[in-house]
């Protein structure tokens, strides 16, 4: 159930990505003619209102298809509401959507829990581990999402943000070196032993680590509390997403078998579920996060690679030629495939269930 849980919410993700995209273009009057999730042969196909809607084969994405890149389309070159002939804010607008709509999600989730369940109550001492990096240090420790450390060499780590910023700097200040944590694992105590990977002279662990809350709650104090909470955990999830992607453009080398697949991605969704409606707010709102980030990125197939191309027709008054556009994206295609299909190979040979299948 827990996976089956992970996996509606990655569908949701991309339902929610899709339909930024689609309302953007729609409710300015712009021309659609499809919205597919997932890729390949599709398994489910309705049209209604000259736009196609379908299921497809491969649940890893999705798209909104515009009659202006179809080459059977009977839709005059110079109609107004095509996509290309709209002024390059409207355009620019359509593609920034679902990022957009991602972040508008994971806002919605974190305000709702605040507004439902109330806010956390006071964090006790000590740091909790919300997730962990394939691959990473904190990962080859033992540590799990869910855990909770307590002390770093015997030294306690108060609570809230300044036990968190506490053991961020103690991790940093020690690559390749031995670390020993107490932590709280289903409420028991254990030692083990941590050694940060060195990135460029800093020492980092592979986890994303937040304030040890209790699991208690209370109501909220009122509508400034509820919007300052929404905003404080927003800001905390964004700015370590940024983070994670700034090192893995950065140092690369040495961050690459951080890089979470969808098997991997499903597994940690998994963990976090099993914490409860909180651990599956927290997932929601971390990957809807993470999708924003990363389709901002300029890399071709990404929003943000079309918006570039929008930025550089603005400047020089005239679109990047069809043709050199084709390359980079049947390149980026190709690429993008690719690291899916090693990520999952990856992934999936890393799963313990697997694992002891090899070892028999």
């Amino acid at each position: 159930m827990n996976v089956f849980a992970a996996l509606l919410v990655l569908e949701l993700l991309i339902v929610v990505h899709e339909a930024g995209h689609f309302l953007a273009a729609t409710l300015q009057g712009i021309r659609v003619s499809g919205f597919s999730i997932g890729f390949g042969p599709a398994l489910i196909k309705r049209q209604r209102h000259g736009v196609t809607y379908a299921l497809r084969v491969l649940p890893l994405g999705g798209f909104v298809a515009f009659p202006d890149v179809e080459n059977d389309t009977t839709i005059d070159a110079s109609d107004p509401d095509l996509l290309r002939n709209r002024p390059i804010p409207q355009q620019a607008l359509v593609t920034a959507a679902g990022v957009l709509a991602n972040f508008a999600l994971a806002l919605l989730v974190l305000f709702g829990q605040a507004a439902i369940s109330g806010v956390p109550a006071a964090p006790a001492p000590g740091v909790l581990v919300a997730m962990v990096q394939p691959g990473g240090a904190a990962e080859q420790a033992g540590l799990r999402s869910g855990d909770r450390i307590l002390s770093i060499d015997a030294v306690a780590l108060e609570a809230g943000q300044p036990g968190v910023a506490s053991m961020v700097r103690t991790v940093q200040a020690s690559p390749n070196k031995t670390l020993t944590l107490e932590r709280l694992d289903r409420n028991e105590r254990q030692s083990i032993s941590l050694r940060p990977a060195d990135q460029q002279g800093q020492g980092r662990i592979g986890a994303q680590l937040q304030a040890n809350i209790t699991g208690e709650n209370r109501p909220v104090k009122g509508p400034g509390e509820l919007l300052n909470t929404t905003g404080d955990q927003f800001n905390i999830l964004l700015n370590q997403t940024i983070r994670g992607y700034t090192g893995l453009i950065t140092n690369f080398s040495a961050t690459a078998e951080q890089v979470s697949g969808p098997v991997k991605i499903v597994e940690m969704g998994a963990q976090l579920s099993q914490q409860g409606g909180s651990g599956l707010v927290l997932f929601t709102a971390l990957i809807s996060i993470n999708l924003g980030v990363l389709n901002s990125l300029p890399i071709p197939l990404l929003d943000g690679w079309q918006l570039l191309l929008l930025m550089i027709q603005a400047l020089f008054g005239r679109p990047v030629p069809e043709r050199l556009q084709m390359v980079f994206v049947q390149s980026g295609f190709l690429l993008l495939m690719a690291l899916t299909l090693v990520l999952i190979v990856r992934d999936t040979t890393q799963l313990p269930l697997v694992q002891q299948l090899i070892s028999r």
